[in-house]
């Protein structure tokens, strides 16, 4: 346990909780929030939430394992996550839909909400991305924040949206586009050299 404790680090929690808050991007998804919300009825937050970070936790303890099945190192993953983050970035960017998403009626709350909405292509692909840089205990507190922050978002979906307005979700859209932008070509940087070495 001391060891554990002994592995937090603020500044590796903080920079995985910022990755994991762009990639996700829950503010700027409020509208598909709503869409999916209309089309299924209602939304349960609380399972959502849950479903998300049981989908995000499992592939963090065994997504490298995975990948070492198929003989495919971390930095070749974590390049190939760059290019995903990437194309979400320009999705937030220029406006433009890249991922489709389809509602699911019932279930809505776990397909599409859950997965791939919050914990998705991009967000599995940045947690194994993560690994190469920071320690499991702090990606995993970057999770359980993110994943809180995700819960008080989905309950307070439609105050955040009239508070906002479209310009002001508009502008925060681009803003994280921006961020995680800077984040995809800093991850294939710090990664391909690596697979040429």
């Amino acid at each position: 346990m001391d060891e554990i404790i002994g592995q937090i680090d603020l500044i590796q929690t903080l920079k995985a909780t910022t990755v994991l808050f762009a990639v996700i991007d829950i503010i700027g998804t409020i509208p598909l929030i709503i869409r999916v919300k209309e089309q299924a009825g209602d939304i349960h937050p609380l399972r959502a939430s849950l479903v998300s970070l049981t989908l995000m936790i499992t592939f963090l303890i065994v997504g490298e394992g995975l990948l070492d099945l198929f003989g495919v190192s971390v930095e070749s993953f974590a390049v190939a996550g760059s290019f995903i983050l990437f194309a979400l970035s320009l999705e937030m960017i220029l406006g433009i839909e890249l991922f489709k998403d389809q509602a699911s009626g019932k279930t809505a709350s776990v397909v599409p909400l859950a997965f791939p909405i919050i914990a998705g292509a991009g967000t599995m692909t940045s947690i194994i991305s993560l690994r190469a840089e920071f320690s499991e205990i702090n990606i995993s507190i970057a999770i359980f924040i993110n994943v809180v922050l995700v819960f008080i978002v989905l309950k307070l979906t439609n105050r955040i949206e009239r508070l906002l307005g479209e310009g002001g979700m508009a502008i925060i859209k681009k803003a994280f586009g921006i961020i995680l932008l800077a984040i995809a070509v800093k991850l294939f940087s710090a990664n391909a050299k690596e697979l040429f070495n």
